[in-house]
């Protein structure tokens, strides 16, 4: 991977995006030590989406996500996802369906900005029993 890496961040051309959504406890921050062991720290970025800030609520919702995508030549790891902003809010009823609803489209749409851009974005959904969580 180190040598994958290397070729990455020389050419410049492309950026990596592994993104990882797992429930609370469910592996995301063992899998990014374990994962990203042998590359350079220099040329990784890791992002962790909490609850957004008053600033981020007071833009689009994916305008934090975006902010945060690798630039060229770099790798970036979502610890949690865009996903979320779907997902919370829709579970939580903090929206109206009309709202959470359209923004699978606009998740769509964004990733497929990304990958035209030369962003490839790996997905993953750790899953792990609740006593393996215990």
């Amino acid at each position: 991977m180190a040598e994958l890496q290397n070729v990455l961040y020389a050419q410049g051309k492309h950026a990596l995006l592994i993104v990882l959504q797992a429930m609370d406890a469910g592996g995301k921050d063992g899998t990014i030590r374990k994962i990203m062991s042998g590359v350079n720290p220099q040329g990784i970025q890791v992002t962790s989406f909490k609850k957004p800030t008053e600033e981020e609520l007071s833009h689009d919702f994916l305008w934090r996500i975006h902010k945060a995508v690798p630039s060229r030549g770099m790798i970036g790891i979502f610890n949690r996802s865009h996903y979320e902003d779907v997902l919370v809010v829709r579970v939580h009823n903090l929206v109206p369906k009309t709202v959470w609803q359209t923004r699978y489209q606009h998740i769509n749409n964004f990733e497929r900005l990304l990958a035209d851009s030369g962003v490839t974005i790996l997905k993953f959904f750790l899953y792990i029993s609740k006593d393996e969580q215990k």
